[in-house]
């Protein structure tokens, strides 16, 4: 009689703890909750690194993450959705850019703030995007001396 009590104290035990890693993740990674913020799109030349759940910075600070990625057939771009905290701003002449947190880091969008008073509403697209740029092409390109004289 006395191990099934051990047992059940154990086993409880267990079933808390995951609860409390379940809670703790989804506080951390901002998932399970409605989204208190606004959309915005981007089309991206090359989206390179780029994934729903992919974070959304400006001045190095996540505001935002992307929601959604479709390539669009008429341009061959990959279009962006980006879901973008409320409580900041972005003036309607910023830039958004596929960046890289170093060589071997992630990747990230950022967003470059203009100076307009106006700000993007929600839905709105971002018009001045800069794509990826592919490590590989600019080290093959170094290394063959390409670029030089051309």
């Amino acid at each position: 009689m006395r191990e099934n009590i051990v047992e059940t104290l154990v086993g409880t035990a267990v079933v808390v703890v995951a609860a409390a890693f379940l809670v703790f993740t989804l506080q951390t990674t901002g998932g399970g909750g409605s989204t208190s913020g606004y959309s915005l799109n981007a089309a991206f030349r090359s989206a390179e690194g780029v994934s729903v759940g992919t974070d959304v910075r400006l001045a190095g600070v996540k505001i935002g993450t992307v929601t959604d990625m479709v390539l669009d057939a008429q341009t061959f771009r990959a279009v962006t959705v980006m879901d973008i905290s409320a409580d900041v701003p972005i003036p309607d002449d910023s830039t958004a850019v596929v960046a890289s947190e170093g060589l071997l880091g992630g990747t990230f969008v950022e967003i470059v703030p203009g100076g307009s008073f106006d700000n993007y509403a929600d839905g709105a697209q971002i018009l001045d995007t800069q794509g990826a740029v592919s490590l590989t092409s600019l080290l093959l390109r170094f290394v063959s001396g390409g670029g030089e004289g051309e």
